[in-house]
């Protein structure tokens, strides 16, 4: 104890700030869960709402906003300990909720940063990752439907390839996945391309005719994705040291040229520039990089 009065006041340690926390790490780990939940609130809720038909707008902003809402209040009560928790099968850990306060603020067991952080920093990974899904439903799924189908997902699916290849599962150390590409990326595009092809197709004249309803934030959006993604890879480390700013620099390198290289196709084979293209291959580049950002 005599040591810790030999520190710096503002680095002593006391019940607020126990030994083991490292300030620096628990306040970067913090503004990144908030950068990855920024990607999907407001970020793909502008960017849903303005990229389909006028019509969908709304349905499909809103379809963004309840699923960050509904996996939140899912995430604490069942599905971070089935994602993170003690197992009960090589793919699944038990269902529990992580709500108290023993849970919440003892050390986590990777990192020094309190259980709390991990907590919401693996809830912004599992909205967006829903969120990412009800990209291929927009103009196809009825609302109360998505309500329906929002818990029953985040349960039976993510979870499983969550604890899988994260939380201890069969695959964990086998498979290097730095930040989400197979947990969140390849689970809600396989999703997303099921579920389109069980809801089937939209009505002939609108797969003819499917104008975006509004360019400008179409690109407000993505630039809430491109820029959260800085969160969403360079938290994934849970500490503020050398790994993340790689991890950001290789980020923005790969979206960066991703995006070009879609601009100069789109030049080269329709002889024009696409706006709508120059945003898949943003999102194209980001998707890409994840795995490996940090390696």
């Amino acid at each position: 104890m005599s040591e810790n009065y030999r520190l710096p006041f503002n680095l002593r340690w006391d019940e607020a700030s126990p030994e083991w926390l490292n300030k620096a790490d628990n306040a970067w780990v913090m503004t990144a869960a908030t950068m990855v939940g920024l990607q999907s609130v407001p970020g793909l809720v502008i960017l849903y709402g303005s990229m389909v038909k006028k019509k969908w707008a709304v349905n499909s902003a809103f379809m963004a906003l309840y699923a960050f809402a509904a996996v939140l209040v899912c995430w604490v009560l069942w599905a971070h300990q089935m994602s993170f928790g003690i197992e009960i099968a090589p793919i699944l850990g038990k269902p529990s909720q992580a709500m108290t306060e023993k849970y919440l603020l003892h050390k986590n067991l990777m990192g020094m940063i309190p259980r709390a952080d991990y907590v919401f920093y693996q809830f912004a990974f599992a909205a967006i990752t829903v969120i990412l899904l009800a990209g291929s439903l927009l103009g196809r799924m009825n609302f109360y439907a998505w309500m329906f189908f929002v818990p029953l997902w985040l349960t039976f699916s993510y979870t499983i390839g969550a604890y899988t290849v994260w939380g201890g599962g069969f695959l964990y150390g086998l498979v290097i996945d730095f930040s989400g590409g197979y947990v969140i990326h390849l689970s809600s595009g396989v999703a997303g391309f099921t579920a389109a092809y069980w809801v089937g197709p939209r009505h002939s004249q609108d797969r003819q005719n499917f104008p975006p309803n509004n360019i400008i934030h179409v690109l407000g959006g993505a630039g809430f994705l491109w820029l959260g993604w800085t969160g969403f890879n360079g938290g994934s480390p849970l500490s503020a040291g050398t790994v993340a700013p790689v991890a950001i620099l290789n980020t923005h390198l790969c979206t960066a040229t991703s995006l070009l290289v879609w601009l100069f196709l789109d030049i080269t084979f329709y002889n024009k520039s696409s706006v709508i293209g120059a945003v898949q291959g943003m999102i194209t580049g980001l998707v890409c990089i994840t795995p490996g950002a940090g390696n």
